[in-house]
């Protein structure tokens, strides 16, 4: 079905003129091609053959942002990351449409492949109260870089079964499980920083995924009063999560992970470290059904292999 040049659109109050289709501009106080980030979003041609980008200046957003399956390659740019924000405040019982409200509470949610998102904040302003996903990825081939992730239970969800993401430079914060889900996601250079006493990761890696989630070089840190958090736990039976030259705050319990109820998943997950350091880091401690990689072991956790997939080098596309 032939689309529509955006180009061509009547221009409304709060818009300038567009002159490039692959570019667009959003500033809350309109002097962008939109006031609003979802307007630009559908603005963007369908499958589109060059990548669009979509630069966000500094503003506070207060929308629900979704990235349609068909909206591939876009990119959503943010002119700073401690002042380009995206904030939403759906929660589980807000929602109020069944037991799988969670998967409704987002504030940004990607169904397009190949989207990129740098310098911004995403928010779930929700507060404490139960289950409510700042970040949704259900997409292959996701790369959000040097970016904050706030919110409380559940802030991030990485969805979509055979899906590969990778998040560098990024500070992501919560409370109960607020790094779940199915996908393969390599983090690199992250801050993961526990609100309250509870667990980090809830992977719900499918049984024949070779890779879950690899954390990397990152550090995980806690507010003060927080003294007792696992590293993860099986949100399915397969889980798998690993951890590689990261450095621990004290508040890691000793014994790592926890089996939720679940003692066939201490046979069936992989839960793994290898030469982290920190107050937290007590592998003589963690429970007997976790792994300390060995040196050979942990060379096969490389970017190549964890995010390999048909579009070679696809994490390194750089805007």
């Amino acid at each position: 079905m032939a689309e529509k040049n955006p180009n061509r659109r009547t221009k409304k109050k709060d818009q300038q003129p567009l002159t490039n289709e692959n570019y667009f501009v959003v500033d809350a106080n309109g002097s962008g091609n939109f006031t609003k980030i979802q307007d630009a979003i559908n603005a963007a041609r369908s499958y589109p053959d060059q990548r669009i980008v979509i630069y966000i200046k500094n503003g506070k957003y207060y929308e629900k942002v979704k990235i349609h399956a068909w909206n591939t390659k876009i990119s959503l740019i943010g002119e700073s990351k401690e002042n380009t924000i995206i904030t939403f405040d759906d929660h589980f019982k807000k929602m109020n449409v069944g037991r799988n409200s969670t998967f409704h509470t987002y504030t940004v949610l990607v169904e397009g492949n190949d989207f990129i998102a740098q310098n911004l904040t995403i928010e779930n302003s929700a507060g404490e109260v139960e289950q409510a996903v700042a970040l949704n990825v259900n997409a292959n081939r996701v790369k959000i870089e040097n970016c904050k992730l706030l919110g409380n239970q559940d802030t991030l969800y990485t969805s979509g079964e055979g899906t590969k993401n990778y998040f560098k430079n990024c500070y992501i914060e919560g409370t109960i499980d607020f790094i779940f889900g199915d996908a393969t996601v390599l983090f690199e250079n992250c801050t993961l920083h526990s609100k309250k006493d509870s667990y980090i990761t809830a992977a719900s890696t499918p049984q024949d995924s070779t890779f879950g989630y690899v954390f990397k070089n990152c550090k995980l840190t806690a507010d003060a009063s927080v003294k007792e958090v696992y590293l993860g736990r099986p949100w399915r039976i397969y889980a798998k999560t690993v951890f590689i030259n990261c450095t621990m705050d004290a508040h890691i319990l000793p014994q790592g992970w926890h089996n939720w109820s679940k003692p066939e998943a201490e046979t069936t997950s992989f839960y793994a470290e290898y030469n982290c350091s920190g107050l937290g880091f007590q592998p003589q401690k963690r429970v007997p059904w976790s792994h300390q990689l060995t040196k050979n072991e942990a060379k096969k956790y490389t970017i190549e292999t964890i995010l390999s997939d048909k579009i070679k080098n696809w994490y390194v596309t750089t805007k």
